[in-house]
């Protein structure tokens, strides 16, 4: 018997809305207006940007997408065997999904069949990647759901027919202070049975040269896609931003455990942006905070999942022990 066609394994679930435009401009506004300037870095992924991070992804100071793929690529049969049955595999923030593409395998070998919730705020990149992968695949069935985070958790929690992997992949996770990085992990917890499971990629402290190279690399792809949120500004609210007035910083603040990314302004300027009729002002160099990267240790990602109402039941790290892919299940009521 043969599989069902492509359209008949897929399923978009389009949860962005007319108000995000409105969110945009409202938190441009409030972060532009601050006394410490700063944009929050999920309005990086327009679809511009979304293409630039996946260029970002195969530079070669960029080590965190090859690590993680050194790990996946020796354990995932490994992860697959963890499920006695069939699966749901949900990823938060899938991109391309080019990696996950290697959980995908490995979860077919052991069952024969997956079922795949794709979670991303780009709906291009989300159609994209799941028409890919569905013509790759034939016993893969694809729920997608174009949306932020919390949304999509809200979609993963009505997923109970079979068990769930819910992967969080790339360090996505850096990007949320400690405190917020706990809570956010314990959301997803409460859309775990105790059968789930949850894989976490989190990047380990280093040497202060390659963090920061890794966020400034010589062919100046990161500053593209820094700059990028300027240019959307640009293009979406009416912003003037003269782009060559401001250049990217990346710097690693080895107290807080984080890398940090600016966008610099050149001089003392002016720039209005029309549809929230502002005008904000800037001394030279003044910055705009745009990303936190946390790094952390591996005491630190024990008590990260403890916090959150998880435990860290398997982790594993690539041969440098760079980075690591990090196996959490629900902590059980005491």
């Amino acid at each position: 018997m043969s599989p069902p066609p492509a359209a008949e394994r897929y399923t978009l679930i389009d949860s962005n809305t007319a108000m995000d435009l409105d969110a945009f401009g409202a938190e441009v506004e409030a972060g532009l207006m601050a006394e410490r300037k700063t944009l929050p870095c999920r309005f990086f992924y327009d679809e511009v940007g979304s293409e630039l991070f996946e260029e970002i992804c195969e530079l070669s100071e960029y080590y965190l997408t090859r690590t993680e793929r050194e790990i996946l690529a020796a354990h995932a049969d490994e992860i697959g065997r963890l499920f006695d049955t069939p699966i749901t595999l949900a990823e938060l923030g899938s991109g391309s999904a080019s990696k996950t593409r290697l959980l995908i395998e490995a979860l077919l070998r052991a069952h024969g069949g997956l079922r795949y919730v794709p979670v991303d705020i780009s709906k291009t990149m989300l159609e994209a990647s799941s028409l890919e992968l569905l013509g790759c695949y034939e016993a893969l069935e694809i729920r997608a759901i174009a949306s932020e985070y919390e949304v999509g958790l809200r979609h993963l929690r009505r997923e109970t027919d079979r068990p769930k992997l819910i992967a969080w992949l790339g360090s996505t996770i850096g990007n949320f202070a400690p405190a917020e990085a706990a809570t956010f992990l314990g959301r997803v917890r409460g859309a775990m049975s105790p059968s789930d499971r949850c894989l976490v990629g989190i990047d380990l402290r280093k040497d202060r040269a390659v963090l920061e190279s890794a966020y400034d690399d010589e062919a100046g792809v990161t500053a593209r896609f820094n700059i990028n949120l300027l240019e959307r500004i640009n293009r979406e609210l009416g912003g003037e931003f003269r782009v060559d007035r401001f250049s990217h910083r990346a710097v690693w603040d080895e107290q807080a455990g984080r890398v940090e990314m600016h966008l610099v302004s050149g001089s003392d300027q002016r720039v209005p942006i029309r549809d929230l009729d502002l005008e904000i002002e800037f001394r030279s160099g003044e910055s705009i905070h745009t990303e936190s990267s946390f790094k952390y240790s591996q005491s630190e990602i024990y008590a990260l999942a403890a916090e959150a109402g998880l435990l860290v039941e398997r982790r594993w790290l690539d041969g440098r022990s760079f980075f690591s892919l990090n196996l959490l299940a629900p902590r059980p009521a005491e």
